[in-house]
């Protein structure tokens, strides 16, 4: 690392992200196609929480979601692709694969005292209306993937009960 440009904020919060997105992965290398698609959640209202397929294409949509925002207060033009339904765990581990290496290039530019900010209007507006500066949305996708993966691992209980 160059003169330690990223410093030890930025490894920080890029460790425990691939960390997090490992843990996802292994959680789900197992799932077999089929179990991808079942309705586990008949009572929800969010169509990205129904299944695992639904909740795993929301998770890699907003893994890139996060990175774009970022990518945009740094003044970039990238766009994050569609939203996938995959048929198989392993194409969403491919998927979280490309979103760890799409975050930590985004990355690659920004510096440690650029991550933290406290007036709102330098910060990033996200599309449910809150403010976050780099660090905070970082940790928000952290956590977010977090959830998830216990929401896959409560269905999946689902899976094995009579």
């Amino acid at each position: 690392m160059e003169g330690n440009k990223r410093q030890n904020a930025i490894i920080a919060l890029l460790s425990e992200y691939k960390k997090a997105i490992i843990e996802l992965q292994h959680v789900i290398e197992d799932i077999e196609a089929p179990e991808l698609t079942i309705v586990i959640d008949h009572l929800t209202d969010n169509p990205d929480c129904k299944s695992i397929q639904t909740i795993l294409a929301h998770v890699v949509s907003s893994g890139y979601s996060y990175a774009v925002y970022i990518q945009s207060l740094k003044n970039g033009t990238a766009k994050r692709p569609l939203k996938m339904f995959r048929l198989s765990a392993d194409e969403y581990k491919k998927d979280l694969d490309n979103v760890l290496t799409f975050t930590n290039d985004l990355f690659s530019s920004i510096y440690d005292h650029e991550i933290e900010e406290f007036d709102n209007e330098k910060k990033i507006k996200t599309s449910w209306g809150q403010f976050y500066d780099i660090e905070q949305i970082m940790e928000h996708a952290i956590v977010h993937i977090l959830r998830h993966r216990l929401q896959i691992e409560k269905f999946r209980t689902k899976f094995k009960s009579p």
